[in-house]
């Protein structure tokens, strides 16, 4: 079993950053991918960025060269620095993990890029 919590949301202005912190804790040795997603009410769960455990990143278009993921394996820990903040990031941001064959969630914590 693997627990999530996220931390580092919060109200940003249009145009700032904020870093958000995902720790994964439980009776783990080594975590495949790690990611974050977003979702907006009544919408559905998008990928945001992933990195492998090899370091390969993946990113959604609408935010590269914005955002950019990282993970410290030995802390068991993925960040996702996020800049030039716009008002369509406001969303709530789930950290995913995957571990072995199953995938675990956190709670979410949300941004809000006001304008």
């Amino acid at each position: 079993q693997v627990q999530l919590v996220e931390s580092g949301g919060g109200l940003v202005q249009a145009g700032g950053s904020l870093r958000l912190s995902c720790a994964a804790s439980g009776s783990i040795s080594r975590i495949n991918t790690m990611g974050w997603y977003r979702q907006a009410p009544g919408k559905q769960r998008e990928l945001v960025a992933t990195m492998t455990s090899g370091g390969s990143t993946n990113y959604a278009d609408s935010v590269k060269g914005r955002f950019t993921i990282s993970r410290d394996n030995a802390k068991n820990m993925v960040y996702l620095q996020m800049r030039s903040l716009k008002p369509e990031d406001t969303d709530v941001y789930y950290c995913n993990v995957n571990y072995g064959s199953q995938y675990y969630w956190g709670q979410g914590t949300q941004v809000t890029v006001s304008s």
